[in-house]
């Protein structure tokens, strides 16, 4: 073989190996850029999840107040009725009372 296809044959395989070298090194940076990118959407994901739960959690805080607040209210009412109709009966209660206690 001649020094010239010899030289050629080397730069060649110089060229090859600096082509390989330099795409491996892209795919090393795409790699790391890739995960990179994962974890930042990871963060933003489970950043958005905690906020999405606590909206969630104020609403359903909220709804039960309105519920307690609604119970409260019927419950409020139906005491009422029942001290008013106790109110009626007090008298008759009293007359009852106080008339076995004079017949014995």
């Amino acid at each position: 073989m001649s020094l010239e296809a010899i030289e050629k044959v080397t730069e060649v395989e110089t060229k090859n190996r600096e082509r390989k070298a330099a795409a491996e090194a892209e795919a090393r940076q795409l790699v790391a850029d890739a995960e990179r990118e994962g974890l930042a959407l990871l963060q933003q994901v489970r950043a958005d999840a905690v906020e999405e739960g606590r909206k969630l959690l104020r609403q359903a805080e909220e709804r039960a107040a309105e519920r307690s607040a609604k119970i409260a209210g019927t419950a409020e009412a139906e005491a009422q009725a029942l001290r008013a109709a106790a109110g009626q009966h007090m008298s008759e209660a009293a007359e009852f009372i106080v008339g076995r206690v004079v017949k014995h």
